[in-house]
């Protein structure tokens, strides 16, 4: 299971490192309630996104967007509102965007990223 940990973490390091360079800015990570929890929540051109990060070795057992699938998305929405209702500061009057960063190679620093943006 700690290697598993180690691949997750790195990956979503490396989607940060994605966002940032693109102009998002950070503004939460790995942040829980007890519907679940958001890898990232990053800010872009005034849009709120949640993003979700998937990182796999290989595409042996299927694409990481495999992953996302209806009941996904539905938590993702509900915890986009969660987090916008914890942080109503920050939150208020955006409509949050869903986003999902794929990771694929056995290294996550150089494997291939794939960046779904607008996710519904």
């Amino acid at each position: 299971m700690a290697e598993k940990d180690d691949l997750g973490r790195a990956g979503e390091d490396r989607a940060v490192d994605h966002l940032t360079a693109r102009g998002y800015r950070i503004l939460d990570r790995n942040w829980r309630c007890r519907q679940g929890e958001i890898d990232i929540v990053a800010e872009s051109d005034g849009v709120l996104c949640i993003v979700e990060v998937k990182t796999r070795t290989s595409i042996g057992f299927g694409h990481p967007f495999d992953a996302i699938d209806g009941r996904k998305r539905d938590r993702l929405w509900r915890l986009a509102f969660a987090w916008a209702a914890d942080h109503p500061d920050v939150a208020r009057r955006r409509m949050p965007r869903l986003e999902i960063i794929g990771i694929t190679g056995a290294d996550p620093a150089t494997a291939m990223i794939e960046h779904l943006v607008d996710l519904r």
